[in-house]
């Protein structure tokens, strides 16, 4: 198994009980995990009934077991401070104001709220990863998702076109330097081309990191739209030359016994036989395979019941070669 588990699924699937019982079950079969929410909804801390921020924090109780929520308003805030900042040291101060204005509009600008938390997720892969042996991630709804992880193709495309004009640009000021008159550009050391070029190497590590060392599970429920959907999202992945691991199947309903009778039961079964069809149009029209089927329970789903979900989940921890005990 890759080091890096993603979990993603339409929206209200279960993604985040599905991740917790994941890392759960790592860190009992002795893995250093890392469990990382990238969802606005912070439930990884309601899970664990333990409140997390943006720096990784042992989950009481479970030995070897770290969790971080990643806020996508204050990442967001952050990103744009960090723009700022490069943007003021390599323009005339008349024109800082004007870079205020527009960051400031860009904040609520299609892209930039999948930016910056795009930029927090590959920084978690770059930066805090080292001390594990499993990093999981649960992910925001599946749109969201898929654009994040179409970024690194969009952007690193879009990066080297500005490298391209930023080095022609540069090329004709120095050839439009006469005489003893030194060019106002120079393109050793030009901080636009030097952080063009962190960005195209940010990128390359991403996508490089995503295809090569990231398992991706899609989460889904035994209903129509959620079906759907999921398959919209594997050939979405597929688009992006990423393969899904697997399928979890999550919040199925639990037969009635043989003997039961009366409205309840009825309803019961034939909730079942309807669940089942759509389980088997998974199983039939889907290449991924169904790695789980996950019952619901009558309890909210956190200590021991956490503990059910991840012995019903399926999925190999893949413990590794010196793994840290």
């Amino acid at each position: 198994m890759e080091q890096f588990v993603f979990f993603g699924g339409k929206g209200g699937v279960g993604k985040t009980t599905v991740s917790c019982a994941y890392a759960y079950r790592c860190a009992n079969a002795g893995l250093r995990t890392l469990v990382v929410s990238t969802d606005p909804a912070h439930s990884v801390s309601d899970v664990f009934d333990q409140r997390f921020g943006d720096d990784p924090e042992s989950v009481d109780g479970v030995k070897g077991l770290d969790a971080m929520e990643i806020d996508p308003e204050d990442e967001m805030q952050r990103h744009l401070q960090e723009i700022r900042e490069g943007l003021s040291e390599q323009v005339s101060a008349a024109m800082v104001s004007e870079i205020n204005r527009q960051l400031e509009m860009s904040h609520g600008t299609p892209g930039a709220y999948e930016s910056a938390l795009f930029d927090a997720f590959v920084d978690v892969m770059r930066e805090e990863s080292e001390p594990y042996d499993r990093v999981v991630f649960d992910t925001a709804p599946t749109g969201s998702t898929l654009r994040l992880l179409g970024l690194p193709e969009f952007l690193g495309d879009w990066i080297d076109r500005l490298l391209y004009k930023r080095k022609q640009s540069i090329d004709l000021f120095e050839k439009a330097a006469i005489g003893d008159m030194e060019p106002r550009r120079l393109m050793d050391g030009d901080p636009v081309l030097e952080r063009l070029q962190r960005r195209k190497e940010f990128f390359e590590f991403a996508g490089d990191t995503m295809r090569n060392d990231a398992a991706f599970f899609l989460v889904l429920n035994p209903d129509q739209l959620s079906v759907n959907e999921t398959g919209r999202a594997i050939e979405g992945f597929t688009e992006r030359d990423l393969r899904v691991r697997g399928l979890v199947a999550n919040k199925l309903t639990p037969s009635p016994d043989d003997d039961e009778e009366g409205r309840g039961a009825t309803y019961l079964r034939d909730k079942v036989a309807t669940e089942r069809e759509r389980l088997d149009q998974v199983r039939e029209e889907f290449d991924p395979p169904l790695v789980a089927e996950i019952e619901s329970r009558t309890r909210e789903v956190r200590g021991d019941v956490l503990s059910e979900v991840a012995a019903a989940l399926d999925v190999e921890t893949g413990h590794p070669v010196g793994a840290r005990e």
